[in-house]
């Protein structure tokens, strides 16, 4: 999931969906500020891709393996190679993530399965699926389609009924042919389980065991705007073009075609689709053939001539067939109908020396702002065959922009307008899906408790310090959701599809990449690859478990991996590590960690296997990091020469936190501050989050967690700036209701980051270090947060020339989120009027995203009152979150929202119902207060409503509020006290 004001929801297509273009995958992607699509250089991107009409309805698929180098690396730190260098850097693309989007997809449990997996939740396994011939017809025009799927069987055993899952279809005739039974049978009854949503047809001749069969079933649907199933959506410059595409993870396939819908159970799957001529049709597959109907020539005994001549135009109607699919899970299945336009590219594959061509689809309107995303999967395709030592078996790979997304922000980018942390999503979701590949649709989990399987691994940008990033936007994310007494582990149980839809958060993706990169540490990098790639080609076109790509990095190493990594993916939470110096070395102790304090017993049973990854000093300034040491017991003693400088979990690997004594703390900032510091950037970023972090849960105070920041002062990383900044805005808006505290804090961060905005100024340029674009945008953020009236004028300034000639030419990409959030916080109607304009009508996806972020913002109710009538009567339901998310962080509508929640709660209930839209609008409205009553009022509310659909977003949402509260009571003295001391209550 996304943070609290907004969604990236990504469709996985198996054999055919993707776009961008890319460069050679031998140099990394260089990141162009605002470089024009004619100034490519042979170094950059490649040569601009033509725009063309679509006419014919290519998709492709993905597939692949790994490779790795064969030598174990040196278990202690020393100069890397460069392929070393380069594979560590390809390991942190990889464990970047990208949320997936979640729709609907159905398995069955394979003949060999255990009768003990058996769950009353799985459908029965009497007969399996191996083959979908699917038909869809397409009314764009009336938004409902038809269709009949015939799929073949195998009976697994002797039974008369079959099971499958479907859900809001009206199914028509429903028959069954045999050659065992030598003929075809009707349905003799039918019943639905809607609970479980569920087919359940008898028919009067059972199926023997080992038999095959071909059941035929009509349906048809509502194109609805839900985001689930096969859906409408629409674009185009005024909003008005119509197009179809499908979500089908985790379990929407059935709300499209009925069918096993659960991950076990693949199939290959032919897919023909019907719509108007002047449309294009997309599919995972490339397509073999597309023709106009004719009626005179057509077997007037198939289901598409029989629909057809119901028509009063049956010849502006056309047919595409489509290659048949690998064998790929229900969720995988795509298909899109629209006026789509496309992008193209290729690129050689490095194992065969294949040329396979690439595109990007969208609507005519944004077509230009998918070429971004076309290069950067033509850099990551050959690199990921690379890596996994397995080539993309399909002859092509496309992406529909909506298709694999449903988002076009998480793919389109104008080059001359996008800022830099809008290119980093576009670059990170376009390589998470080209991964998908491999990870998802050539080895698929068994069933969604293996879901980390599919989304620990995913995109490749060295210069942008991945590795690093990687903590401040996973890591530490998933550090604080697994902190809640209702965490759940990775590996977690999936009864129904209303836990399916909720495990899709920051432990099945953020804390699975971070233990795999853990273990990747430990291990080594390139054995770490070499076992993915082994798990690879073992379960390719196969359904996997954790086991399974334990045993692969098991053969790789000689290690014994589930040992290590089991109560990692078993079980919840992480520990604190305690560090106690003592003679001669020092004592450390795991417990595990809790966002309120130390846990009670019965809560601290887990026993972790933690790589200690000391890093020491010696005599000669220089650091070295013993990576064998483990901690996989309560307590241990390890000597050491405590007079030099140590830190344990170098580079802030491993996955959890170390609490020092309070003096070694204090001598870890200076240490790190000093201009040849022996800690890395993330050795620094790790040491910042590990102080507020246990100053919030009572471990240690608040004032020592400050002290480390004012000691970081002069840090020349971005992204040490960025762990501050979202560290400061954490307690400022921990203690938002009061006010005194509020401005101290913010007195601080005015010391901190206005410095920095007037060394780096407003402007940017082109020829700009990467480090610098990103530190001036966060300085310039934080301090006009803060309230610095220098920096809060600058950008109203801006605004205002904006708001007088429609000229937005002197607001940077990089500060319109900012610019418009301060224009409207500061300002009034008309300034809202502004932003909502651009909301509706924006040049780009990201000015979009700003205006729908900025329009929440005012410190006027009755503006809120108008923004909130906006979410509720004209905002499409994707963006609702994007309009709350900036309702929420405004302190003075923060209440407003909760209280507006719950009183439009039906109405969102009904709107949201079968999606995510609940999960997100109960964090978005509850998970910013910050008292006992807010607590109390909030569990009241939801103590008679139906909550089974976001249950576990709810416990999630009251354990932040409550641990929030603990910290106001606990520390808003000690805070006050340090704040006076040290002069920031200079107003």
């Amino acid at each position: 999931m996304a943070g609290y004001d907004g969604v990236h929801r990504h469709l996985h297509l198996p054999p055919s969906t993707l776009i961008v273009r890319m460069r050679s995958c031998a140099r990394p992607l260089r990141l162009l500020r605002s470089r024009p699509s004619s100034a490519a250089s042979p170094g950059h991107l490649a040569p601009r891709a033509t725009i063309t009409s679509a006419t014919s309805s290519p998709c492709s698929t993905r597939l692949l393996s790994t490779k790795t180098s064969p030598p174990a690396p040196e278990r202690n730190f020393q100069p890397q190679s460069a392929r070393t260098r380069r594979q560590q850097r390809t390991l942190a693309s990889l464990l970047q993530i990208r949320t997936c989007s979640i729709s609907a997809s159905p398995l069955t449990m394979s003949a060999s399965a255990p009768a003990s997996a058996q769950q009353d939740y799985r459908l029965p396994t009497d007969v399996k699926p191996t083959h979908y011939d699917l038909t869809v017809w397409t009314d764009l025009e009336n938004s409902k389609f038809e269709g009949i799927v015939h799929i073949d069987l195998h009976v697994n055993k002797e039974t008369s009924k079959v099971i499958l899952n479907t859900a809001n279809l009206d199914l028509g005739d429903v028959s069954l042919q045999s050659e065992s039974l030598e003929g075809v049978q009707t349905a003799s009854a039918r019943e639905f389980d809607t609970a479980n949503e569920r087919g359940i047809f008898s028919f009067a001749k059972a199926l023997p065991a080992n038999a095959k069969a071909r059941l035929s079933i009509a349906f048809k649907g509502e194109l609805t705007g839900d985001m689930l199933g096969y859906y409408r959506s629409t674009g185009g410059k005024d909003g008005e073009l119509k197009y179809t595409l499908t979500q089908f993870e985790p379990t929407a396939a059935r709300r499209a075609f009925p069918c096993w819908d659960e991950p076990l159970l693949k199939a290959t799957f032919a897919v023909t689709l019907v719509s108007r001529v002047n449309s294009v049709n997309l599919s995972n597959m490339p397509a073999v053939s597309e023709e106009v109907y004719k009626p005179e020539s057509a077997d007037k005994g198939s289901w598409i001539a029989k629909k057809l001549s119901t028509l009063p135009d049956p010849g502006q109607w056309k047919i595409t067939r489509f290659e048949t699919t690998p064998p790929v899970s229900t969720y995988l299945v795509a298909y899109a109908n629209g006026p789509f336009e496309y992008l193209e590219s290729s690129y050689k594959s490095p194992l065969s020396g294949k040329v396979r061509p690439l595109r990007i689809y969208a609507t005519a309107d944004v077509i230009s702002q998918a070429q971004f995303a076309l290069d950067i999967k033509r850099m990551v395709l050959p690199l990921y065959e690379e890596v996994f030592d397995i080539e993309y078996p399909l002859p092509k790979l496309d992406t529909l922009v909506g298709l694999i997304t449903g988002r076009t922000q998480a793919f389109l980018l104008d080059p001359n307008s996008a800022d830099i942390k809008y290119k980093q999503n576009v670059a990170a979701t376009q390589s998470h899906e080209v991964a998908h590949m491999w990870f998802g649709n050539i080895t698929t989990m068994e069933w969604w408790d293996n879901l980390y399987l599919n989304e620990g691994e995913a995109i490749v940008f060295p210069e942008w310090k991945l590795d690093s990033e990687f903590l401040g936007s996973h890591f530490f994310r998933a550090r604080a959701l697994d902190a809640k007494l209702s965490s759940h582990p990775i590996e977690v149980e999936c009864p129904d599809a209303n836990m399916i839809n909720q495990i899709f958060d920051h432990l099945s993706y953020a804390k699975a990449a971070s233990v795999l990169r853990m273990l990747a540490s430990y291990v080594g990098e390139d054995r770490f690859l070499k076992g993915v790639s082994i798990y690879l080609k073992k379960h390719m076109y196969k359904n996997s478990v954790t086991r399974d790509l334990w045993e692969g990095i098991q053969e790789a190493t000689g290690l014994d991996i589930p040992k290590m990594m089991d109560n990692w993916v078993k079980k919840m939470g992480y520990p604190v590590i305690t560090v106690t110096e003592k003679e001669g070395g020092i004592h450390v102790r795991q417990d595990r960690f809790l966002e309120t304090g130390p846990a009670d017993p019965k809560d601290n049973e887990t026993i972790w296997t933690n790589p200690l990854n000391l890093l020491t000093v010696g005599a000669d300034g220089k650091a070295t990091i013993n990576k064998d040491i483990l901690l996989d017991e309560r307590e241990k003693f390890i000597p050491l020469d405590t007079s030099k400088p140590y830190k344990l979990n170098a580079d802030t690997t491993a996955f959890y936190a170390v609490q020092y004594p309070a003096e070694r703390l204090a001598k870890l900032g200076e240490q790190a501050a000093a201009p040849n510091s022996p800690f890395s950037l993330s050795d620094r970023i790790g040491l910042v989050s590990d102080a507020l972090a246990l100053s919030k849960a009572g471990y240690t105070s608040v004032s020592s967690a400050l002290e480390l920041i004012s000691a970081l002062r002069n840090e020349k990383e971005y992204l040490v700036w960025d762990a501050i900044a979202s560290n400061l805005a954490a307690i400022v808006s921990t203690w938002w209701e009061n006010p005194e505290v509020v401005e101290r804090l913010n007195a601080f961060r005015r010391e901190l980051f206005v410095p920095i905005v007037k060394r780096l100024g407003f402007e940017y340029k082109e020829s700009d270090p990467y480090d610098d674009v990103q530190l001036r945008t966060t300085a310039i953020e934080q301090a006009a947060e803060a309230g610095d009236p220098w920096v809060m004028g600058e950008l109203q300034n801006r605004f205002n020339h904006f708001l007088k000639t429609g000229d937005d030419s002197q607001i940077p990409s990089d500060l319109t989120n900012i610019t418009f959030r301060i224009a409207v916080q500061e300002g009034g109607q008309p300034e809202w009027e502004a932003v909502k304009r651009v909301a509706a009508k924006a040049k780009t996806p990201s000015q979009g995203l700003a205006a729908m972020r900025s329009m929440g913002a005012s410190k006027d109710l009755n503006i809120a009152e108008d923004t909130f009538k906006f979410i509720m009567t004209e905002a499409r339901d994707q963006d609702t979150f994007f309009y709350a998310g900036g309702l929420m962080r405004n302190f003075v509508t923060r209440r407003f929202l909760a209280n507006k929640f719950k009183e439009n709660f039906a109405a969102f209930e009904k709107r949201y119902a079968g999606n995510f839209g609940l999960i997100r609008w109960t964090e978005i409205s509850f998970g910013g207060l910050s008292s006992d009553k807010d607590y109390e009022e909030t569990a009241a509310f939801f103590k008679d409503k139906d909550t089974s659909k976001f249950d576990m977003a709810l416990k999630q949402t009251l354990d932040t509020i409550k641990s929030r509260a603990a910290w106001v009571k606990r520390s808003t003295n000690e805070l006050t006290r340090w704040l006076e001391q040290r002069g920031s209550s200079r107003l």
